[in-house]
């Protein structure tokens, strides 16, 4: 993350890091439909990148590996987050001229990692640096929760446990830098379909991280949407025997889906794996990184 010059005019780029949920447990469901989780999250090198510089009028472009299964007109997430901060920061009579944003998408859509939601999260604070703004916490906290469940938390991009919809956030200091291989088949799998077909709405909550290491904490952990939405899309029961296959200490799906990482004990490990994998299935994504 970085502000640099670019042709006379101020750029401001800013990270969205991919979001992966390494253990996902569903503990009730509120009136209103929405699901109560608590959730292990962190967060990785790999991800999409937010520039935004000055401009004489709105603008919203895309790029990327990704980018054409996007478009680059109406409503999304990212020209959302724009509008609602703009719209917060007037109420305070802060100035939020025009920007020109480009979005250089390079995680797979729809996948369980975070990618819109990161993308919203990141436009907030690049934002929010561009135009030299303040925000209350409190009120930064609420605008993203209004964007969407998984906006808070990429708007931390910290390692954190959260609970209730996603907007209880625990931040986390002492879990530490994990090598891992991402992959995903390039086939969507519908979120609400997954809760659908989740049959217990109502399981244990996390373990306790206070006694144990954070692998045995993994080891004692889940994701409770892993089970519907392999019965949804095969290729998830795929990538976790072939992540295990190369060596992976530990294997699960992230989030709804269909994205599973591999735990691996370096970043060489990883590395080895992920050009191995990409041979196996070269029609598949399959990304080596690093948390942060």
């Amino acid at each position: 993350m970085r502000l640099h010059e670019v042709s006379g005019a101020t750029e401001t780029i800013e990270a969205a890091p991919a979001k992966i949920n390494l253990a996902l447990h569903v503990t009730g469901q509120r009136a209103d439909g929405y699901h109560l989780l608590e959730t292990l999250v962190t967060f990785t090198e790999a991800g999409d990148v937010i520039c935004i510089r000055d401009a004489a009028a709105d603008s919203f472009s895309i790029s990327g590996p990704f980018g054409d299964l996007l478009s680059d007109g109406g409503d999304n997430l990212v020209t959302r987050a724009r509008d609602t901060l703009r719209d917060a920061l007037t109420l305070t009579g802060q100035p939020a001229r025009p920007v020109g944003i480009h979005l250089e998408k390079n995680l797979p859509v729809a996948s369980g990692i975070g990618g819109g939601s990161a993308d919203a999260a990141a436009t907030l604070r690049g934002l929010l640096r561009h135009w030299g703004a303040i925000i209350a916490p409190e009120n930064l906290a609420s605008l993203a929760l209004e964007l969407g469940a998984d906006v808070p938390m990429c708007l931390a991009s910290r390692p954190l446990i959260a609970r209730g919809i996603g907007e209880d956030i625990e931040v986390l200091t002492d879990l530490p830098e994990l090598a891992m291989v991402l992959a995903n088949p390039l086939k969507a799998v519908s979120t609400p379909e997954i809760f659908r077909r989740l049959q217990n709405k109502v399981n244990s909550h996390l373990p306790a991280h206070s006694t144990t290491g954070w692998m045995d904490f993994l080891a004692q952990s889940r994701n409770d949407l892993q089970p519907p939405a392999q019965s949804l899309l095969p290729e998830i029961g795929e990538m976790t025997g072939l992540l295990s296959a190369e060596g992976a200490t530990l294997v699960r799906m992230s989030g709804s889906g269909a994205t599973c990482f591999g735990i691996f004990h370096s970043f060489d490990a990883a590395l080895n794996a992920e050009t191995s994998l990409r041979k196996k299935r070269p029609g598949w994504y399959f990304q080596a990184t690093r948390t942060i």
